[in-house]
């Protein structure tokens, strides 16, 4: 019902029960009445055009939001672009496990991969190349046979070993051991049997690093079981280019496993390299020196010097968590390499 209609009905209402209305009232109410369309049709007009507006406004809004929108959109299409393109670059390169590691010419010096190169870690029984390196510079005789003591037990670690007590070997074995499985016993005697004894051998071990220019390598014993032997990539990449160049050091780390006569076995005891490449003798890796180490300092640890695509490379890893995550990065590395003819580019 309408405003008018409602005025219409209160004037009969008002008739019919008697109530006569007085001319004044009755003026009133017409006057009411015939201002009822206007008014109405004036509220109609202005709900209209607010409507108008309303829909005006929305399409602005929706225009400008489109507008808006648009943009987003352009600058979003171009951010993944760009992420994209940017993924696309980095994933060139292998990610490793290694929290530290490098890949090096070995003729030219020039560094083909680094993560974290200079950050200096423990280096567990990678310690035992440099072992082997001033020993052999001491040109002792290497038939000389030397004997495993109590003095030679892991007492810091608690490290197992094959060796006993009492155990008679000669360097030349002991030096073996201590490079293809890592024998901390066979090491520790190395060391021990140094003209001067182990404290000496350990100076020598210094001084040969400052030699080679490993600035931020230290060493406190023979066998890497402390943590206090540290070193950083870059100056393994050195140590390892150093240990090449010692026939005794490439012979022992590349055998796959050797047999010993070792004191309280009936039979010769067998003794397996550390590094799962050497020991399978993988068809796809040509290793010319290796050497692994692990103390939970340390993490997982890898050096080597091996062939990729015809041409010599130094490679560490270090740090690493996994069990088998060094070796993985070594694999990636080399399939990395493989797949972008590194050869080519190191002629």
């Amino acid at each position: 019902m309408t405003n008018q209609d409602y005025f219409v009905k209160i004037v009969k209402d008002l008739t019919i029960r008697g109530r006569y209305m007085t001319s004044k009232k009755i003026a009133l109410c017409v006057a009411l009445i015939m201002a009822l369309p206007f008014s109405a049709a004036e509220a109609a007009h202005k709900k209209h055009n607010q409507r108008v507006h309303h829909v005006v406004d929305d399409h602005a809004s929706a225009k400008k939001a489109s507008v808006k929108t648009h943009k987003h959109i352009a600058s979003r299409k171009q951010d993944i672009q760009q992420v994209s393109f940017e993924k696309t670059t980095f994933s060139g390169e292998p990610q490793l496990a290694s929290a530290k590691a490098l890949v090096m010419d070995q003729s030219t010096g020039e560094i083909l991969f680094a993560k974290n190169i200079n950050a200096q870690t423990p280096i567990a029984s990678v310690t035992k190349l440099m072992t082997a390196m001033v020993m052999l510079d001491a040109h002792l005789p290497m038939d000389e046979v030397l004997q495993v003591t109590d003095a030679d037990v892991d007492t810091f670690k608690g490290s197992s070993s094959k060796l006993p007590v009492g155990s008679q070997l000669t360097r030349a074995e002991l030096l073996h051991m201590a490079i293809m499985s890592s024998e901390n016993r066979a090491a520790s005697a190395l060391g021990r049997n140094y003209p001067g004894g182990i404290t000496t051998f350990v100076a020598a071990m210094n001084e040969k690093a400052h030699a080679l220019g490993m600035s931020s390598s230290h060493f406190v014993d023979s066998t890497g079981l402390h943590s206090e032997n540290v070193s950083t990539a870059a100056d393994l990449s050195k140590m390892v280019r150093a240990a090449y160049n010692y026939p005794q050091i490439r012979q022992v780390s590349t055998t796959a496993s050797q047999e010993f006569n070792v004191h309280g076995y009936r039979n010769p005891v067998n003794f397996s390299n550390t590094n799962l490449l050497v020991r399978n003798n993988s068809q796809n890796w040509v290793i010319g020196l290796s050497k692994t180490g692990y103390i939970s300092e340390a993490g997982r640890c890898l050096v080597m010097q091996a062939e990729i695509s015809g041409k010599s490379v130094v490679m560490v890893f270090l740090d690493s968590m996994g069990k088998f995550s060094r070796i993985g990065d070594a694999e990636r590395i080399r399939k990395w390499m493989e797949a972008r003819n590194f050869s080519s580019r190191m002629s």
